[in-house]
């Protein structure tokens, strides 16, 4: 397999970094964000600390790590992770989440996996995310590899089999972890659905039967729960938005301010928990199964595990009552829990500015992003 297929999407390698670094060094752009995300500390110094980094882990540990942390303690009450159910350290792992924030999803993983002295995770991302030409450096400086989206049908598919291919060299080659979202883009109503369109990517790559090939990529479902979404308010406005205007997409600035909400917004509580590797699981389907109906098993059972996982909080609780209009989970929260939460989605909604803004439907669909989880999370444990 020649290296030079994957040119176009992976990270950089170590080898490219000084040349990488100059280059965003002398960016007008670069040097703008990177002053505003460290503050207090000279662009020449940032340079300099940059020079100094020979790999791109020496690169997260210098920069990223202490960044995120202190989003972290700035803007939640406090990240966690549980890693138990992955003793194995030798193996390296497909983690697939349910994917709630644009940047911290993959950035958060990273950090707590710092901590537990692991390596970070090689990251899958968007292409419309890498707005400017500094930022598709930076992620790829940052471990990340490329999801070309806005492509022809030949060009996707082609796109998906290069993908693929390089996520199992990753895996058995590079022997790196990887982190992917079940789906492309965010579930803007909490609902969260592995797209059998990962998996049957996934499955391009390898070789032997779908099974064989998804075996190889040790699947591991991982389950992210914010207690508070930044970004709830803007997807309950993008909800309204789609319903009345014809043909409404998202615009560039859409992205970047949902990318700084995700960023310095409140998140309360945040909780990562990985699950097993899947493979016990997938050795025991029937390979002769039907394609639709084997991937259509699959993401049913990575969804399961996603959804049993969930750490919930009593806005959960509180959502699921205010909509059902009853008191079945009374006795998962306090009084003050649920005026703390009544408050919490009255400011949000107070943020929305659109023009003929629909209350009633934007709070039921912000009420629905708390109470999804919960839904889920009972159908998976059958309480």
């Amino acid at each position: 397999m020649s290296m030079t297929m994957f040119d176009e999407i992976r990270p950089y390698y170590d080898e490219e970094l000084p040349q990488i670094f100059e280059e965003l060094i002398a960016d007008p752009a670069f040097q703008n964000a990177a002053c505003i995300a460290m503050p207090e500390v000279s662009f020449d110094a940032i340079a300099s600390k940059m020079r100094a980094c020979k790999t791109k882990q020496e690169f997260q540990k210098a920069f990223c790590y202490g960044i995120l942390w202190k989003i972290a303690n700035d803007f939640s009450d406090g990240l966690t992770l549980d890693h138990t159910a992955l003793p194995d350290r030798s193996k390296f792992y497909t983690y697939i989440s349910n994917h709630r924030d644009i940047i911290l999803d993959s950035g958060f993983l990273s950090i707590l996996l710092l901590d537990l002295d692991m390596d970070t995770v090689e990251i899958a991302i968007g292409d419309n995310l890498l707005i400017y030409p500094w930022i598709k450096k930076l992620v790829r400086v940052n471990k990340s590899f490329i999801v070309q989206r806005a492509l022809s049908m030949r060009q996707m598919l082609e796109a998906s089999a290069c993908m693929s291919r390089y996520m199992h060299y990753t895996i058995t080659e590079k022997r790196q972890s990887i982190w992917i979202a079940q789906r492309e883009g965010r579930a803007k109503d909490s609902d969260d659905r592995t797209q059998d369109s990962v998996l049957k990517m996934l499955a391009i790559g390898g070789e032997g039967t779908i099974l064989d090939r998804l075996l190889e990529m040790n699947i591991a479902p991982l389950t992210i729960s914010y207690e508070y979404d930044s970004c709830d308010y803007l997807k309950a406005q993008e909800f309204q938005l789609r319903r009345d205007v014809e043909g409404y997409k998202k615009t560039t600035k859409d992205d970047l301010l949902n990318m700084k909400t995700g960023l310095f917004g409140y998140k309360g509580r945040v909780h990562f928990q990985v699950a097993g590797s899947i493979n016990e699981e997938l050795v025991k389907l029937d390979p002769a199964l039907p394609k639709p109906e084997l991937f259509s098993r699959i993401s049913a059972l990575i969804d399961r595990k996603i959804h049993a996982n969930y750490r919930l909080y009593p806005g959960n609780y509180v959502a699921h009552d205010l909509l059902s209009g009853n008191s079945s989970f009374t006795s998962y929260y306090t009084n003050d829990d649920k005026q703390r939460f009544e408050s919490y989605i009255a400011k949000q909604l107070e943020r929305i500015e659109i023009p003929h803004k629909d209350l009633t439907f934007l709070r039921e669909k912000m009420l629905l992003m708390y109470a999804n989880p919960l839904t889920n999370y009972l159908a998976a444990t059958c309480v």
